[in-house]
């Protein structure tokens, strides 16, 4: 299994400079590589390899000596990058979507280095310092160790300037948590963050909606400055620096909440929610891309295998019109927060009562399964 562990790194302004000048290089070859498979295909309906592409980069080199800057690895993902870029848009043609085709990449639109393999010493972490070659010994804060085997290190640079090293690493098996007998359903919502079938409710933080106003004041000013002009790139780092704030606490919360859960429960069952169908919502679609259900549902599902508990995810048809006690259905417009049964009399929470419907319905999953 593979674990990636992110630290901070902290640069002297000449590496800096050195890896910004790398970062460009290789934009440069993204570009020149997609440019290659394009004129193959209009010109010769020929479709360019991986292999063809990576065996071209010698002779490219000395066309464009400032290659030789990135290390030679550095260069041959970048060709695995355009390759992975065309197995994602031909895969979504073949489902019949309609997908962008790739794009060139303009300046600053090119953010990070991958090592593919660190055997060879090419990035080596020692103590407070990481080695990377072409570049020097980089301060790097270790605030946790790594666990197994790197196998791939990837150098990144934020919006705002920060830099930061990700380690792939290759694990043994997880050591499972001890068993807690509790099973959860979880209904997310806009009301409330999440409503477990407990009778838990989570507060929703809504970050966003806490720092839209200090995010229209730096939005506002950068508006007013002349594209192309650097006043204009000054001033998008405050935009940016907004933003990351929002996505720190966002996150933060994520995961703070989804490592709880995963201690407490045994079985943890979700909705199986279409966010991006959702966001055509033009009412709702600030407030649901502010909830991130996706990612706090991501952190679940992986602290979940780790802790060898049992995630699951279900068909959100009915869950909050059928009536968790006798399963009788009525319609539910959002306007009604609370579940009346003219069946058997049950008046509850319309969330609660939803998730009550998504832990039954994990278990009966489960049951089957087992059968």
């Amino acid at each position: 299994m593979r674990k990636t562990f992110k630290y901070r790194l902290y640069l002297t302004p000449a590496q800096e400079t050195i890896l910004l000048k790398t970062l460009d290089e290789c934009r440069w070859l993204y570009n020149h590589l997609l440019e290659q498979r394009k004129t193959a295909w209009e010109g010769h309906q020929q479709a360019l390899s991986l292999y063809e592409q990576q065996a071209d980069l010698p002779a490219l080199k000395k066309k464009r000596p400032s290659l030789k800057i990135a290390y030679s690895q550095v260069l041959q993902n970048v060709a695995v990058r355009i390759d992975l870029a065309f197995q994602a848009f031909f895969r979504r043609v073949k489902q019949g979507e309609t997908p962008g085709f790739p794009r060139f990449r303009g300046k600053g639109r090119y953010t990070s280095l991958t090592y593919p393999q660190l055997a060879n010493g090419c990035v080596r972490l020692q103590d407070d310092r990481l080695h990377v070659a072409h570049v020097g010994d980089l301060k790097i804060v270790h605030h946790r160790p790594l666990e197994g085997t790197p196998k791939t290190a990837t150098i990144s640079v934020s919006a705002t300037g920060k830099w930061y090293v990700c380690f792939s690493c290759e694990v043994a098996d997880p050591t499972p948590l001890p068993k807690t007998g509790r099973e959860v359903g979880i209904d997310v919502g806009l009301t409330t963050f999440a409503t477990l079938s407990t009778g838990e409710q989570i507060a929703n933080p809504r970050f966003f909606r806490t720092d839209e106003k200090a995010l229209g004041r730096v939005q506002k000013k950068l508006s007013k400055a002349e594209k192309g002009t650097p006043e204009r790139k000054k001033r998008r780092q405050p935009v940016a620096r907004v933003h990351e704030r929002i996505a720190w606490r966002r996150a933060t919360f994520a995961h703070q909440q989804s490592r709880r859960i995963v201690n407490q429960y045994d079985l943890i069952a979700v909705e199986d929610l279409s966010v991006n169908r959702m966001l055509h919502n033009h009412c709702l679609a600030k407030s649901i891309s502010d909830a991130a259900w996706n990612q706090f549902a991501t952190l679940l599902s992986y602290k979940a295998a780790w802790a060898g508990r049992t995630f699951v995810q279900v068909n959100p048809a009915y869950t909050s019109q059928d009536c968790s006690a006798c399963g009788h259905r009525q319609k539910m417009p959002l306007s009604e927060r609370t579940y009346t049964c003219p069946c058997c009399g049950l008046v509850i929470d319309r969330d609660l009562n939803a998730s009550l419907n998504i832990v039954r319905m994990a278990r009966l999953g489960r049951q089957s399964q087992a059968s």
